[in-house]
């Protein structure tokens, strides 16, 4: 269920099915890096104002689902104009910018985004664009996400499926009336 809360800015309306927190694992796979299983943390969170905040890390993963080392990490705001146009911009710990337009599906909980334009410092590798997909699918997040660079066309390079992370203090806030002993509940 997609709650909306009632401090949000009326224009992020739409893109209230991001909000929160998420967590899973995915799939790494490009050319000139070893293919690995990965987790990730996503948070989007808004403070009123008309953006999300994004925030994302990545790590390796090991055959035991341990973590191996940090993979990549992303900040970002995320906009959307009356007409279902989204917006991010979007910072890597890679030193890399981008700034990603593209659009909300009508009738469904998905955004597709290509980059404008890219920035890149001095020490950041290879990277021409990508675009992503992000979808709100059986109340999970799923994404993948495809990337370009001067030696390699635009291809899928990292896909995952994150689950809602739900902070049980949350829960408590909708149990009224619960007696101190727990016991009587069920009775």
């Amino acid at each position: 269920m997609i709650e909306i809360p009632s401090d949000l800015n009326p224009s992020l309306v739409p893109l209230a099915f991001l909000l929160g927190n998420w967590e899973g694992a995915g799939v790494f796979d490009f050319p000139g890096a070893e293919k690995c299983n990965f987790g990730q943390e996503v948070t989007f969170t808004h403070d009123g104002r008309d953006f999300l905040e994004y925030v994302s890390h990545t790590w390796e993963l090991d055959k035991e689902g341990k973590k191996v080392r940090p993979l990549e990490s992303e900040t970002g705001y995320w906009r959307i104009d009356a007409n279902r146009k989204v917006e991010v911009v979007m910072i890597r710990d890679q030193g890399v910018v981008e700034i990603w337009y593209g659009e909300l599906a009508d009738q469904k909980p998905q955004i597709d985004l290509a980059t404008d334009a890219v920035a890149r410092t001095a020490s950041a590798g290879p990277y021409s664009g990508g675009k992503r997909l992000y979808g709100y699918v059986n109340s999970d997040l799923m994404w993948v996400g495809e990337k370009a660079t001067p030696e390699v066309e635009l291809r899928p390079y990292m896909s995952a499926h994150l689950k809602k992370v739900v902070d049980p203090s949350e829960w408590a806030k909708d149990v009224k009336d619960l007696p101190d002993d727990g016991i009587a509940f069920f009775k």
